[in-house]
């Protein structure tokens, strides 16, 4: 059964950078779409990025659209979310997540394992 750890969260200034990354235990990544999600205090998960199986396809969030960058790496078997000019509604915990279909969307319920989370704190 793949297990996936999230690092890379952290506290940081408004404008500042991080890079989130992911990593798979127990099940290559390699052929699985990736998604990162988040979920603010006392708000619904909400979907951020996700990138395709081959990582020649991403989709971004609105949200987020020119500012993160997601990218995968199946030789370590991580995925990254680069996040630049980070802004305080960017605060949350942020969820990577595997799908088992070839071609997901952004709907929580299409991916089936979830990692635990990292928290990202940006102050103004």
């Amino acid at each position: 059964q793949v297990r996936l750890v999230e690092s890379g969260g952290g506290l940081v200034q408004a404008g500042g950078s991080l890079r989130l990354s992911c990593t798979a235990s127990g099940r290559t990544l390699r052929f699985f779409p990736v998604a990162w999600f988040r979920q603010a205090p006392g708000k619904e998960r909400e979907f951020v990025a996700k990138i395709s199986w081959s990582g020649d396809s991403t989709f971004y969030a609105d949200s987020v659209k020119g500012r993160f960058t997601f990218s995968r790496d199946d030789a370590k078997n991580t995925v990254y979310l680069q996040m630049n000019n980070l802004r305080p509604e960017d605060t949350a915990v942020y969820y990577c997540a595997v799908s088992p279909l070839q071609n997901p969307t952004s709907a929580p319920e299409q991916y089936d394992t979830w990692g635990q989370g990292t928290e990202v704190t940006v102050s103004s």
